[in-house]
């Protein structure tokens, strides 16, 4: 059996957060991907291992991507896989961490992935996104352009509505309810016109907007709560104990529309027994918040409903978050984008300093 000595199998940080069990199967697997790296991990065909200090080294951060898939699945996960992987490494590349460190903590998870790879049989991964350590930032892949966000807008007033209970005939009543049984799962006999009402509700609508105005990560989307909202001044206040970054208050601008919409979805939300113990603001159907998936699950619906092409791109929800940085340094300038955004370093920032293309283009137009 290979000596793991001065490498710590399970963290202090993964020890508070896994019940019993948990960590015996946590436990019983580091160690299996530990000794498989410094025995096979460099070449399995030749028994050649990699160095001690390697895998000392990026085992910790092959720990810090479990927990964030823990926290981003609200679950514990053994078999994490190369979406967990993609995901992660899309919120590395809006961290404010320099790119060296980007870069480890991929190498890590390559590692770890390569030993599932060969003992699990997961497919081989390869990133999406790929950090170079010489360089100040990471570029972020896709964003949304002007025209799709006004189409998202419009795709999350649609999307799930149902026609007015009122305006159906007894036949046509009577197939929109079997549907929203289906949707809300619940017996059809007891679909009530209060599920018409909560069907044309405002939870996606105000998601969306508030996403698009205030760039919303993933993890704040999912630990949003109805205290954030300030509808009165129109901006969401989103404490330091509860941002991602967890160093500033911040205080973040929204359209009137988007307030109105909050607004709403706040009344609304106090009909819905689901969101009686919990100051959560968004909640999927399971009951959970949203996450990584859900919403890069929703991003994908609406994009289909808008008729966004989508197939050669890779969308998720901080496509939305990327499409604010770069709108917002071109109408404001950096400083503006940066609190909008809630960038503790301006360099963050930096990587939305780019015109569009098709404003390049002009400006060649108009040089002549």
């Amino acid at each position: 059996m290979t000596e793991l000595d001065g490498i710590t199998v399970v963290t202090e940080p993964s020890e508070k957060i896994l019940n019993n069990r948990q960590l015996s199967d946590y436990e019983h697997q580091r160690k299996d991907c530990l000794e498989w790296l410094l025995t096979f991990g460099k070449n399995p065909d030749k028994v050649d291992g990699y160095a001690f200090e390697t895998v000392r080294a990026r085992a910790y951060r092959m720990d810090m991507f479990y927990r964030w898939v823990w926290e981003s699945e609200g679950r514990y996960v053994a078999d994490v896989d190369h979406e967990h992987a993609d995901d992660w490494m899309e919120e590395l590349a809006y961290q404010d961490k320099s790119n060296a460190h980007k870069d480890n903590c991929q190498k890590a998870v390559q590692m770890l992935l390569k030993w599932r790879h060969h003992e699990h049989g997961l497919n081989e991964w390869k990133p999406e996104i790929r950090f170079n350590s010489g360089a100040s930032s990471s570029q972020p892949r896709d964003f949304l352009t002007r025209e799709e966000r006004s189409k998202i807008r419009e795709a999350a007033l649609e999307y799930g509505s149902v026609p007015s209970y009122n305006s159906l005939t007894p036949e046509e009543r009577d197939r929109w309810r079997a549907y929203l049984a289906q949707r809300f799962e619940k017996p059809k006999s007891e679909i009530s016109p209060d599920d018409w009402n909560r069907a044309n509700g405002w939870k996606i609508p105000s998601l969306v907007f508030t996403s698009l105005d205030a760039g919303l990560r993933p993890i704040e989307a999912a630990r949003a709560t109805s205290a954030w909202v300030d509808v009165e001044n129109e901006v969401l206040r989103i404490p330091k104990e509860e941002s991602s970054k967890n160093r500033d208050n911040w205080i973040v601008g929204l359209q009137s529309r988007t307030a109105d919409m909050l607004h709403r979805w706040l009344v609304q939300r106090e009909t819905i027994p689901m969101y009686d113990n919990t100051e959560a603001l968004w909640l999927t159907r399971q009951e959970n918040p949203y996450r990584s998936r859900a919403l890069k699950h929703l991003l994908s619906r609406l994009c289909e409903l808008a008729e966004i092409e989508t197939e050669e791109r890779s969308l998720s929800w901080y496509a939305i978050r990327h499409s604010v940085g770069t709108y917002m340094t071109r109408e404001e300038g950096l400083a503006a984008a940066q609190a909008q955004l809630r960038h503790s370093s301006p360099q963050t920032t930096m990587k939305y300093d780019q015109v569009p293309v098709e404003d390049r283009q002009d400006a060649l137009d108009r040089m002549g």
